[in-house]
């Protein structure tokens, strides 16, 4: 069988996957079927055994919930693997449920998407981790330039576009042009973050203690930076601090409001500083097209107004901001060739860099 042959071959039986890896999420793309999972990225690993007891929404059920002996693990923070081999576990479990039916000589093609300004040292664990899960051919792109793609942002033309991906663990904030980016920055001011600012909050002005999980749905359910017509209200329970009891509170959106400011605060800054240091006809064409919100931290209530008010540019939230980078690697595994050039690196291309 010639080269050729053995190519058309592979990419015929072999399944394309896209994913996008992140801190408090991951989906996984199939090419030809769509995003086909999107599971919590936790794992729940035997402290005794070593054995991995649950992974996705399962082991996220017990978060604050396990014996001494298992422990949930986030195996990745602020968006790059802090835990290699439970990340390893993680991907293998996805892409073994991806790929049914998969074998080693046709080993899936997956492209990943990442933070932008990780290290080449953080790249190569990504890499590694998948290839070691079980994909053949691993490509990288990073996180803001797979979500303008998913949006369908003409990234190829001499225009200005503006995205700012706010993810779980990381907030990215890139103008792109001419298929490259132009300006970007990485923030460690995301979803995790906004939940901790709650917990800080509620321990600090009500004296109760509440759990991760608490704090999330309290984000989701009532979350708001800006006042809303009617005030928004929610029942918590948590820990006491004076008696150590459970007690119930009520919180309002404006305790969330006070307590994700400073965050906010951070958020505003870091964009207008990418667009100060913007070259002035690409900011043109920002302020002409406006900036595109992408992730589940585009979905708080009143961000893209606060946006606006605060920067004087339009705002605009993707159709479905929580699976914007996923559809964006599906794009690019429909035509792997025609988007090479955009890829972070090529496996055995770029040395690692200090």
């Amino acid at each position: 069988m010639s080269l050729f042959n053995f190519k058309k071959l592979k990419q015929l039986f072999s399944h394309d996957i896209g994913i996008d890896l992140g801190t408090a999420n991951t989906l996984v793309y199939l090419r030809g079927k769509g995003i086909i999972i999107n599971e919590p990225s936790v794992v729940a690993v035997n402290q005794k055994t070593g054995q991995v007891v649950a992974i996705g929404t399962e082991a996220r059920s017990m978060l604050g919930r396990t014996p001494e002996h298992i422990l949930a693990i986030k195996p990745l923070v602020d968006g790059v693997i802090s835990d290699f081999e439970t990340t390893e576990e993680m991907l293998s479990y996805l892409l073994s449920r991806a790929a049914v039916g998969s074998s080693k000589i046709f080993a899936p093609r997956v492209v990943v998407g990442v933070p932008s300004g990780i290290t080449n040292v953080e790249i190569r664990a990504v890499r590694d981790a998948t290839r070691n899960a079980g994909a053949g051919e691993v490509h990288i792109v990073e996180e803001p330039m797979a979500a303008a793609i998913g949006m369908r942002m003409p990234i190829r033309e001499p225009i200005g576009n503006m995205v700012v991906d706010i993810g779980g663990g990381t907030v990215d904030i890139a103008v792109i042009s001419l298929g490259g980016v132009v300006k970007s920055k990485n923030l460690r001011v995301a979803g995790d973050k906004f939940n901790s600012d709650i917990i800080a909050h509620v321990r600090n002005q009500h004296k109760v203690l509440l759990g991760e999980k608490t704090a999330e749905m309290v984000k989701i359910g009532i979350g708001s930076v800006l006042p809303t017509h009617a005030p928004l209200e929610m029942p918590v329970k948590g820990r006491d601090l004076a008696t150590g009891l459970p007690k119930e509170i009520v919180l309002t959106d404006n305790d969330v409001r006070d307590a994700l400011s400073q965050s906010m605060e951070s958020l505003v800054d870091s964009i207008i500083e990418v667009l100060e240091s913007t070259p002035p006809d690409i900011l043109s064409d920002v302020m002409h097209q406006g900036m595109y919100l992408a992730g589940g931290g585009a979905l708080i209530k009143g961000l893209p107004e606060l946006l606006e008010n605060e920067i004087n540019i339009p705002v605009h939230v993707a159709a479905d901001p929580l699976t914007a980078v996923a559809r964006g690697t599906g794009i690019i595994l429909e035509d792997l060739d025609g988007y090479k050039d955009i890829l972070v690196e090529h496996e055995g291309e770029l040395p690692i860099k200090k």
